[in-house]
């Protein structure tokens, strides 16, 4: 635990009990329902929470409510809408689990075999185009769920679900199938180091590793007939806007990246300033118990700095007006820093969540990515900027929020 989540950890309570989940993450719902909670199953979540500590148990018991509805419908012959039910209870279990910050808490594992039996359904009844998959990478496994079009595929585009730090591979299984497979793309949704089962196997996050483990998964893509080489794209949301950053760097495998809500700032905003969960997770991830030896070892050494410069491929970054984790005007310093053919979106009023364009955001970001690794936007000296007020306007030409000049 650090300081601050010892001391602060009831701003969480109060937070939830007198304004719910948005209290937290304003508008996060929409980014929730990209992530495959339906928004009733989130209702019967949230009437159950007053406080933080209320959150895995509540997760949990609806859950059980939506896996029991799908053995009934499995049991009467009904595939798809078993099949759609284990999605969703999937995903529950999955928030479950992640609320124990011990890799040997078995509230914990009970939920990821729990989450696990979901996923296997899942693949089972989607007839094998969900599949488990798990990687020797540096004396450990790294584990991620392989998303394959229906029918005979060759050759085609492939896309690395990169998930933020507080996310698991899991949590793409909705967005998968609705943006990738369903388009003709296959699509890979990972655990890096750090990360779900990744983490529990006993792999921590450190400051590099990250960019090799999505090295690691292109070795495992490459090597798939279903799978193009040369077309091997990466989404990312949040810390894998940043870890894809530092992948796309270093790896020329990678043909695109796009990158929305990423850490491109300093890493006091986040782990200072943001809610005290988020240090909380990242000390687990990286295996600190030590906050002041995280912070001297591994956190003053993080920010990307001149890094980005040596990014190759297409890049495209999102970003809230408002992002909690990154100051816009760091956010625009980073992409400053990028030489490759590049693409900014700021989002006006949004925040880290981007809850409030979350459709248009998986949507729009998997469009790019596919036609990026087709062959556009790779011109030399590509430099696009949008705001994107709430409106509906677009004022080209500039991330620069344009409201005191009105």
């Amino acid at each position: 635990m650090t300081t601050r989540s010892t001391a602060q950890s009831w701003t969480l309570d109060i937070a939830l009990a007198v304004g719910g989940f948005d209290a937290l993450h304003p508008e996060a719902r929409g980014t929730l329902e990209q992530l495959g909670h339906d928004h009733t199953d989130f209702e019967k979540v949230f009437a159950l929470v007053r406080s933080g500590a209320m959150l895995p148990k509540a997760w949990a018991t609806v859950a059980a409510q939506a896996q029991q509805r799908a053995e009934h419908h499995e049991a009467n012959g009904f595939r798809g809408t078993a099949a759609d039910l284990y999605q969703r209870a999937a995903v529950m279990w999955g928030r479950a689990q992640y609320s124990f910050f011990d890799a040997a808490d078995p509230r914990k594992a009970a939920f990821r075999a729990r989450t696990d039996h979901c996923v296997a359904k899942l693949g089972e009844l989607r007839e094998g185009l969900v599949r488990r998959v798990v990687l020797d990478f540096e004396g450990g496994h790294v584990h991620g769920l392989l998303h394959l079009p229906a029918g005979q595929v060759r050759e085609a585009p492939a896309v690395i679900l990169g998930p933020g730090m507080d996310m698991i591979k899991e949590d793409y299984l909705y967005a998968a199938e609705r943006y990738y497979t369903s388009r003709g793309v296959v699509a890979l949704s990972i655990e890096g180091p750090g990360q779900g089962e990744t983490r529990a196997g006993g792999l921590t996050v450190d400051l590099t590793n990250y960019e090799r483990a999505i090295s690691r998964f292109i070795d495992h893509l490459v090597e798939l007939p279903e799978v193009d080489p040369d077309r091997i794209g990466m989404f990312g949301i949040s810390m894998s806007g940043y870890w894809g950053s530092r992948a796309a760097a270093t790896d020329p495998r990678l043909a695109a990246l796009a990158a929305f809500e990423a850490v491109t700032g300093d890493f006091e905003t986040i782990f200072e300033r943001a809610q005290p969960s988020f240090k909380q997770n990242y000390m687990y991830m990286a295996g600190y118990t030590d906050e002041a030896a995280f912070d001297r070892e591994l956190v003053a050494h993080l920010p990307l700095g001149e890094l980005v410069g040596r990014i190759g491929c297409p890049v495209l970054y999102g970003i809230g007006e408002f992002d909690e984790l990154t100051q816009l005007p760091q956010a625009l310093a980073n992409f400053e820093l990028v030489r490759a053919p590049k693409e900014l979106r700021v989002y006006e009023n949004e925040f880290h969540p981007l809850g409030g364009v979350a459709a248009e955001v998986f949507g729009f970001g998997a469009e790019w990515v596919r036609l990026a690794l087709d062959g556009a936007f790779a011109e030399p000296g590509r430099d696009v900027r949008h705001y994107l007020h709430r409106d509906g306007r677009v004022s080209e030409g500039t991330g620069e929020p344009t409201w005191w000049a009105a």
